[in-house]
């Protein structure tokens, strides 16, 4: 089955078609276009030198917030004053941190120049968001991603200290879920998330989120 090329209409094709997950190929990361694909339960994930690839995973990886698992040792790190959390307080801080610290088994990153500023123009709209973890001052962790109404679509987190990603996560879903969010979009599975309380539901389950807001 040949792979949908997008042109320069903003429109993408149902995400039923997708073959291995992968929904149409090229386009760009304008702010309208990066929108309609998150709405549409699609989102762009591609390495550097290829074309924009953009995706809708079937399953799709979620995390239900009222599911959330903290494990012993987490909660002594959320009753310490060791790490600091805050909001939207340093989002290029964020998504430069996520392009540049190395990850375990993965060689380079999937967070290219064109997507990186893209990111930023989502969040200068107000359509993205971080949160920061700090100690002593310097940013040692944090998450962000593409807010849906009750929908969160997190994109990249990273941690330089132990369990700072996971006090990203945790503190960010806690005020989602209190603001009123309903389902927090991890993409693709990871043991990681797993052992957070993440689990899998088919596409079409999660477009009804999408549909709902």
């Amino acid at each position: 089955m040949p792979i949908y090329r997008l042109t320069d209409d903003l429109i993408f094709p149902p995400v039923d078609g997708a073959e291995d997950g992968i929904v149409a190929v090229g386009g760009d990361l304008l702010p309208e276009r990066l929108m309609i694909a998150y709405n549409a339960g699609i989102f762009p994930w591609y390495s550097e030198g290829e074309p924009i690839i953009w995706w809708s995973p079937d399953p799709r990886f979620v995390l239900f917030p009222e599911r959330l698992h903290i494990s012993k040792s987490m909660r002594r790190v959320l009753n310490s004053d060791e790490l600091k959390v805050t909001f939207n307080q340093d989002f290029e801080g964020v998504i430069s941190k996520c392009k540049k610290v190395p990850r375990s088994g993965q060689e380079g990153t999937w967070i290219t120049d064109e997507m990186q500023l893209a990111y930023i123009r989502l969040y200068e709209l107000g359509k993205a968001k971080s949160v920061e973890v700090w100690k002593d001052g310097e940013l040692v962790g944090g998450m962000y991603g593409v807010h849906l109404g009750k929908v969160f679509c997190g994109e990249s987190m990273f941690s330089l200290v132990s369990n700072a990603s996971k006090l990203a996560l945790i503190r960010f879903i806690q005020n989602f879920e209190n603001s009123g969010g309903e389902l927090f979009d991890c993409q693709v599975y990871s043991e990681h998330l797993l052992s957070m309380g993440a689990e899998n539901i088919d596409r079409v389950a999660f477009l009804k989120y999408l549909e709902s807001n």
